[in-house]
């Protein structure tokens, strides 16, 4: 059967149609493989850089540890203590040491010390290659080269009451660490150490003491050089920057900050779960890390009952009231489904977010939130200081443009200078020229005169006088070749002014020009003026907002007052408690010495002691004595007002506790309510 022209064409359309179906599933499956690749790829890119930021961070302490034992700072130590050091490196690291390799590595040093060039190797190679991420504290690495630094170089004021105790000094020390920039020696840059006290501020719920702070960093060494830890120490246990503060509140915002940057996490508070089993609603106190979510009994965090793995397979959805539950949401994963339920919409808020973000850390293969922060704002810094030099090199070119608009200006107030001078030579010479002209015209007048009184002279005298005639001739002829000369000397002034006139034109060309360039000069001059009013208008329109900023943040210290009082009111409560349940655990501990003595019994044949016989008349009370049971009552109800002291004063502890980290969230809008 013969197909028509149009059904062939419609077939080679559907076949052409199919080959370029299949074609573009080709290319989508390809794009999925190259897709998958290169996930694959960045993730791995990831731990490998995940690896050498494990290295950087135990680079930084170990550093810290080299030098301490680096007494005469000549960058050498000796084999023992470098023996010493990595056998106390590898027990922290839990790596197996092998003290062979280490005589094997230095065995043409026993005569001198060591140097940190030959031991930098000795570290990669039997050391760092060896540690594995998750097998070993890293705190108590910090700890090991804290103790060895700290005997050496930490040296505070002993009559100085502001000097922080040595925990506080340890976390601030490994906060620098990881805040410090990459090179040695160490140093943090002012705008770190700027970031890192805000956020101590801001656990305390205080406002940073800007102007210390810039005297410290107006220092020659901290402006050149940046800030050194044991600086840093000291700006710190000078007491300027937290004046007024108590010690206490200081150490639980160095601590609350510590764990949050140092340990990665990124949130805590107390949360309601739903159980798995019992399904029954209990408060737990949850941790949240890039990779997990851990939830304990209190905020101690002493009893761990679970963790709940994240991954990218991982999402938070939020729920709808039920069960007399409110604010509530889920965490999904592959196994199981974690139903919570927050204080209210803000905190709800919050988990899910913080959730997401450890989420997305976790399949970026990131485990620190925070490096990846000072990552950022490392590369901000770096992109301000090129704006500034850009700026700079500007400020320069619209410099060396206005040198130049001023020399060409000199030199055309020359050019006006030099025309003008010109001009008076050139009428000056004109003038003389004038009279030389004159003068020379009145003596060929005169002499004309003279010449026709000697020719009329001689017509009468002619005949008596041929000779003086002759003479009177010749003397004629004279003076016509001197008036040809001056005739000839007449057509080279005419000449000379015919190119003074010339010179004069040229001149004029010159001055046109001038004005020309003028001109341009002048709008340029109008185009800058018009970038420095634009200028003007924009900073007008930033100091406009930093007055309604400094009106806000006014009623925020206002709110602050308030909620200082509040909690001055609750520490005294709970002094008032505890001093009540140190005299009931007093009385208590006395009747039941008492109690003890009496009930024990007197066997046959024994005697009494001499200390009983202010007791010889009393009777051992049995279980039916009223008076017993009464007692016992007593007890009971002095151990169950011991308890209930116990819990208030625990709880006033966490409300006090609570209320300070509301505190210290409400100043960043980040406050957690109980």
């Amino acid at each position: 059967m013969r197909r028509s022209p149009q059904s062939q064409r419609w077939i080679w359309v559907a076949v052409t149609g199919y080959r370029a179906t299949y074609q573009e599933e080709g290319e989508s499956a390809r794009e999925r493989e190259r897709a998958r690749e290169s996930f694959e790829k960045s993730k791995e890119e990831s731990y490998v850089a995940a690896d050498m930021d494990l290295r950087s961070e135990l680079l930084k302490s170990i550093w810290y540890g080299f030098t301490a034992l680096d007494v005469e700072k000549s960058g050498k130590v000796s084999k023992s203590q470098l023996k010493v050091l990595s056998h106390n490196l590898c027990t922290v690291l839990a790596i197996p040491h092998d003290p062979v390799a280490l005589e094997e590595h230095f065995r043409d040093d026993d005569d001198g010390p060591v140097s940190s060039q030959g031991y930098m190797p000795y570290l990669n190679k039997y050391i760092l290659d060896k540690v594995e991420d998750g097998c070993f504290v890293k705190e108590q690495v910090d700890e090991l080269c804290w103790t060895l630094t700290a005997k050496k170089n930490y040296k505070p004021e002993k009559d100085n009451k502001n000097n922080l105790p040595g925990k506080d000094a340890f976390r601030l020390w490994c906060l620098f660490n990881f805040l410090s920039e990459d090179k040695y020696p160490l140093v943090m840059v002012p705008d770190e150490v700027e970031y890192l006290l805000k956020k101590m501020c801001m656990a305390m719920s205080v406002e940073l003491n800007c102007v210390e702070l810039e005297d410290f960093i107006s220092q020659d060494a901290v402006q050149q050089n940046g800030f050194t830890v044991w600086s840093f120490l000291e700006m710190m246990n000078s007491g300027k920057l937290t004046r007024g503060i108590n010690q206490e509140i200081t150490s639980m915002a160095i601590e609350e900050v510590y764990r949050e940057i140092v340990g990665d996490v990124l949130k805590e508070g107390y949360l309601w779960k739903k159980g798995q089993l019992r399904r029954n609603w209990k408060e737990r106190w949850f941790t949240l890390r890039p990779s997990i979510l851990s939830y304990y009994t209190t905020e101690e965090r002493k009893d761990c009952q679970g963790n709940i793995p994240l991954d990218k397979n991982c999402f938070v959805d939020v729920l709808p009231d039920r069960d007399g539950k409110r604010c509530m949401f889920c965490l999904k994963t592959l196994s199981k489904t974690y139903e919570m339920s927050a204080s209210d919409t803000k905190q709800r808020q919050e988990w899910t977010a913080a959730i997401q973000t450890a989420i997305r850390l976790h399949s970026e293969g990131k485990t620190s939130l925070h490096k990846d922060l000072k990552l950022k704002r490392r590369e901000q810094r770096e992109q301000r200081e090129r704006r500034r030099l850009a700026k700079e090199e500007e400020l320069q070119r619209l410099r060396a443009l206005q040198e130049e608009k001023e020399r060409k200006l000199a030199e055309l107030e020359l050019l006006k200078e030099a025309q003008r001078q010109a001009q008076a030579l050139l009428e000056h010479d004109e003038l003389r020229r004038r009279k030389q002209h004159e003068e020379m015209q009145a003596a060929l007048e005169v002499q004309l005169r003279e010449a026709e009184e000697s020719r009329a002279s001689m017509q009468a005298e002619m005949v008596l006088k041929e000779e003086e005639a002759a003479r009177q001739r010749k003397r004629i002829k004279e003076l016509e070749a001197m008036q040809e000369s001056l005739e000839e000397a007449l057509q080279q002034e005419i000449k000379a002014r015919q190119d003074e006139e010339v010179f004069r034109y040229a001149q004029t060309g010159l001055l046109t020009e001038e004005e020309e360039k003028m001109k341009a000069l002048m709008a340029l001059q109008e185009e800058q003026e018009e970038y420095i009013l634009k200028t003007q208008r924009e900073k007008q329109e930033l100091r406009q907002e930093m007055e309604n900023k400094s009106r806000a943040l006014e009623e925020a210290q206002r709110q602050l007052e308030e909620v200082r009082a509040n909690r001055y009111r609750v520490d005294q409560d709970v002094v008032a408690a505890q001093r009540k349940l140190r005299q009931a655990s007093t009385n208590v501990k006395h009747w039941n010495v008492q109690m003890n003595r009496l009930m024990r019994p007197i066997g046959p044949g024994e005697k009494r002691s001499s200390g009983g016989g202010s007791f010889s008349s009393f009777q051992i009370p049995t279980q039916r004595d009223p008076g017993l049971r009464l007692r016992q009552k007593s007890e009971d109800h002095d151990e169950e007002s011991k308890e209930n002291v116990d819990n208030s004063s625990t709880g006033s502890g966490c409300e006090g506790e609570r209320g300070e980290r509301r505190l210290s969230h409400a100043s960043n809008g980040d406050m957690d309510i109980p």
